[in-house]
């Protein structure tokens, strides 16, 4: 279960407080031990508390003299680099909170814009709204820019179909001149295959007979006239 979200103000009751420094003041030295203990850094605590005659110091007053040694001699700008105070912790706080509503008013208008958009869409014309000349020129800005985007998505759907229609042309192109694939070769029977076994090539296939041609016929012809007439002679 997520703990309760501390509200962060001066609490009223003594007592409440006290019990609450006396917790926060065993959780922020245990802190600062883990952390000079997991990453090996030199760190120190020094605590003045009301409830209390002597400060809290941690780990030890040496530990602490050495550490506030080192420091010291760094220089002005690296001393307050990262060094904040109450002042400096809120001014941080409100720049980033009026830096999140900013941004938070700029999305609801948008969506403010939008939305008047859209019943301007569904009713067909322009409804008659109490917007500013400042809005309706931020509203003509969202239609021109809906339009852009809108011509942006359709070139680059014919860019892509282009693409696809090209590479479709040269699969088919590749295609078209791919080698024809030879023809398997035909089982000889058991006769050629006992003559290659022995050495011996099978005989060549007889030729195919092939028809005479117009030509051919006619000397047939004029060969079978020259005989009979010598046949008449004798």
């Amino acid at each position: 279960m997520a703990r309760k979200k501390v509200k962060l103000a001066f609490i009223e009751n003594d007592t409440a407080r006290k019990s609450t420094y006396k917790n926060r003041e065993k959780g922020l030295v245990k802190k600062i031990d883990e952390l000079a203990t997991l990453c090996g850094v030199e760190a120190c605590a020094i605590i003045y508390g009301p409830y209390e005659p002597q400060p809290e110091i941690w780990p030890s007053a040496s530990g602490v003299q050495n550490v506030l040694s080192k420091f010291m001699t760094k220089s002005e700008f690296e001393q307050r680099k990262k060094m904040v105070n109450q002042e400096s912790f809120l001014k941080e706080r409100i720049s980033k909170a009026e830096k999140q509503f900013e941004k938070q008013w700029k999305d609801n208008r948008e969506k403010e814009r939008t939305m008047f958009l859209f019943e301007c869409l569904s009713a067909g014309n322009v409804v008659q709204k109490d917007m500013s000349v400042a809005g309706l020129n931020h509203l003509a800005w969202m239609i021109d820019q809906n339009l852009k985007e809108i011509g942006r998505r359709i070139e680059a759907d014919d860019r892509n179909s282009n693409i696809h229609q090209s590479e479709n042309q040269i699969q088919m192109e590749q295609s078209l001149l791919l080698p024809l694939a030879l023809p398997p070769p035909t089982m000889s029977n058991n006769e050629d295959i006992a003559m290659m076994s022995h050495g011996h090539l099978p005989p060549p296939p007889p030729p195919q007979p092939t028809a005479p041609n117009n030509d051919e016929i006619a000397m047939n012809n004029n060969d079978i006239m020259m005989n009979a007439n010598l046949l008449n002679r004798f």
